[in-house]
């Protein structure tokens, strides 16, 4: 495979022309949460298919990240490439405002056929967390619909993460996650106590009066906060880049329950959980439960671009609609881009037509044991794995431009974040690559712990 070339243009000086792509880079672009003053080492990729990635430099790296998380039929998949081909050809953009599109409606008619019951309505938006964005403005207009402007706050679990915009920011955790720095500008939110009953696994006994305290605990939150409360939000069972923590099922359907009970919607963040990636096709199946609105995103388009979808029930939808605007208050300009839309219909489609859940748990199988030699090491908190979710947890947070460099070396992508070094790998990684990656993962954090002693 080949590198694109690319021509010489009279927009760009010959003194940037000529840099060399890694010079030009750490002098000039802002990574994710990087530094421009001491910035992380990054590598040049030029190409990737199938689970690798291949390097300027002639390595190939087996991606146990799938590119946060989407690309989970790998890269250059045939049918997903010939979706997109064919879609150019008709259009790539049209604005949705009046208009409508055949891979809108495709796309709109797999989700409501596929996710938790009652999830009849979708909004299509950018991103993750536009997704977020749009979920929370729903849950406010649905309440100032129904008479209650009062309740236009959110209650949010502490260790969530849903986003970097602003009031994605607003329902993280306010201490110990990302966005602290902005909190003075945020809208001012509540934290239900992060739930502490894990989810079921063989090497942990499980805590009834722990479940319960959890529980105990979002009850109290919504008895005293309900009456300004528009929507409880949560990651189901998962809790992503807040720590990579799994939860106790019967939490997220007392969740649900409770959310009944004290007039609140429930807004389940399933962004990165959504298709397959936990074992079940979405998060809120291994509790048996339904949200009133549903954020999806990342995998929706097997990682070929950004796209993401809110859904939310009929009851929420024509609430908003009857109220004072008439109508929803957002409009993305790339709403329902086709192309996006063509490609997710098609990865859809890949993802059912395959036996996918088998593909889990056979990686999932192949977690436990590739990582198993971490478990009791000295250095590792945990090790924890569920559906094709792998983590290992350490003591303390790591220096990912240490440790990062160690994986590369093992020829694996894995970025680490904070104490958890974990992959999501794609579903079509085989077993022999998925034992090269975890193999490579117990080598690097065993050097990087030797080292940092």
């Amino acid at each position: 495979m080949t590198k694109t070339s690319f021509s010489s243009s009279a927009a760009v000086p010959a003194e940037l022309a000529n840099m060399d792509t890694l010079a030009f880079d750490r002098q000039h672009i802002w990574h994710p949460y990087s530094s421009m003053t001491d910035p992380a080492p990054v590598w040049e990729v030029v190409s990737a298919k199938g689970v690798r990635l291949h390097m300027k430099d002639g390595r190939e790296l087996i991606d146990g990240m799938a590119s946060w998380w989407c690309a989970v039929h790998g890269y250059n998949h045939p049918r997903l490439n010939q979706a997109a081909r064919e879609q150019l050809d008709d259009m790539s953009h049209v604005m949705f405002g009046g208009l409508t599109h055949e891979p809108a409606v495709e796309l709109a008619k797999r989700l409501v056929a596929l996710t938790p019951a009652g999830l009849d309505k979708v909004f299509l938006a950018d991103s993750g967390s536009v997704s977020v964005e749009v979920a929370i403005k729903m849950a406010v207009q649905y309440q100032q619909a129904r008479g209650k402007p009062e309740k236009f706050r959110l209650l949010a679990l502490e260790r969530g993460y849903h986003g970097d915009t602003m009031g994605a920011m607003s329902v993280c955790d306010p201490q110990r996650g990302m966005h602290h720095l902005f909190a003075g500008m945020l809208p001012k939110q509540h934290f239900a106590a992060v739930p502490q009953t894990p989810f079921p696994r063989q090497d942990v006994a499980f805590d009834a009066d722990q479940l319960a305290a959890d529980i105990a605990d979002l009850r109290n939150q919504l008895q005293q906060y309900h009456k300004e409360l528009a929507a409880l939000i949560l990651e189901p069972i998962v809790q992503g880049a807040g720590g990579m923590r799994f939860y106790h099922p019967d939490y997220l359907k007392a969740a649900r329950a409770l959310c009944d009970e004290f007039d609140v919607l429930l807004i389940a963040d399933e962004i990165a959980t959504g298709f397959g990636r936990t074992g079940k096709l979405f998060a809120c199946e291994h509790a048996g439960i339904s949200p009133d609105i549903l954020c999806l995103g990342k995998a929706i388009t097997g990682g070929y671009m950004t796209l993401a979808a809110t859904l939310a029930t009929t009851d929420v939808a024509e609430t908003i609609s009857r109220g004072e605007a008439g109508c929803f208050m957002h409009g993305p300009t790339f709403m329902g881009n086709p192309l996006a839309c063509r490609v997710a219909v098609e990865s859809i489609d890949v993802l059912l037509q395959s036996d996918w859940h088998s593909k889990v748990s056979r990686i999932e199988q192949g977690l436990i044991e590739g990582l198993a030699p971490l478990q009791g090491q000295a250095g590792v908190k945990d090790v924890r794995v569920l559906g094709a979710i792998g983590v290992v947890q350490l003591d303390q947070p790591a220096t990912l431009a240490e440790l990062q460099p160690l994986c590369v070396a093992q020829g694996i992508w894995v970025r680490p974040f904070a104490d958890n070094v974990y992959v999501m790998p794609p579903f079509v990684m085989n077993d022999a690559d998925l034992a090269l990656l975890t193999g490579g993962m117990v080598t690097a954090v065993k050097q990087y712990l030797a080292q940092s002693s």
